[in-house]
């Protein structure tokens, strides 16, 4: 068994247990046989580039990563920067806790940023203004001012209090 069979054997096992997919699951999702994908991940079989293109998409990664992690693109050569996930996703230096923590928190910033732009949008398009849930302030010939217990008005009428 070959030193890369075994590497991407483990990218992709690492990959599915980030994602909490049973290797059954990510079978069906990649459309391969739940004994064929046990047998990447441990490195008995070498998976062709059509199947690693299936089992990106089921990861939710880029078929050039796991193209790059199976060795049959050069690291160099990569088409498109890579995203923050794939980089989460692909560090060593983490473990799966850490992995998951990191893009469980990247994606819930990635929703609140979706529904902030949302919210700014649909503001601006009924006139209501650009930012979201900021304090709208009244003319001045409308602001009256509160009315205090025991004052009385004077004669300019700007209810200083009593004299």
């Amino acid at each position: 068994m070959t030193e890369q069979r075994r590497d991407i054997g483990r990218f992709i096992r690492e990959q599915r247990k980030l994602a909490e997919l049973s290797v059954r699951r990510l079978a069906d999702m990649a459309g391969v046989s739940n004994p064929y994908l046990s047998q990447i991940e441990r490195g008995l079989r070498k998976p062709s580039a059509e199947i690693l293109q299936q089992l990106a998409r089921a990861l939710e990664l880029s078929a050039e990563t796991m193209y790059v992690q199976a060795g049959i693109l050069d690291a160099d050569h990569r088409p498109e920067p890579p995203t923050l996930e794939s980089a989460i996703r692909s560090a060593p230096e983490l473990t799966d806790d850490q992995r998951k923590a990191l893009l469980g928190v990247y994606r819930s910033f990635l929703a609140a940023n979706t529904v902030t732009t949302d919210d700014d949008a649909s503001a601006s398009a009924d006139g209501s203004g650009s930012t979201a849930g900021a304090a709208q302030t009244a003319p001045a010939s409308e602001v009256v001012p509160p009315a205090d217990a025991g004052s009385s008005p004077d004669e300019a009428g700007n209810g200083a209090g009593p004299r």
